[in-house]
């Protein structure tokens, strides 16, 4: 298996993708041409915090510090790889 592409300096929603709330769905989703992504909490919490300003550093510590936790650096590495390789962030 090839090594997954750096994850970009500071993060940013592709222009194929729009993140919105969906009241009928109860939760964020990712909107593009071919149809939806329905996304957990977490997920939605991350991306939202993908605007082409922060860096992953910045994501990390506006997560940590919103949710009163630590340790998050790993599990939004892994996160955004993930998003990466589906085309959601560039």
């Amino acid at each position: 298996m090839p090594d997954s592409a750096p994850l970009p300096e500071k993060p940013l929603l592709s222009r194929l993708f729009r993140l919105q709330y969906e009241k009928a769905q109860n939760a964020y989703v990712l909107l593009y041409p071919e149809g939806m992504v329905k996304l957990n909490d977490s997920a939605a919490e991350i991306l939202r915090r993908c605007d082409g300003e922060r860096t992953l550093a910045q994501i990390v510590a506006d997560l940590e510090n919103s949710f009163a936790t630590t340790g998050l650096q790993n599990d939004v590495e892994a996160f955004l790889q993930a998003a990466q390789e589906r085309g959601w962030i560039k």
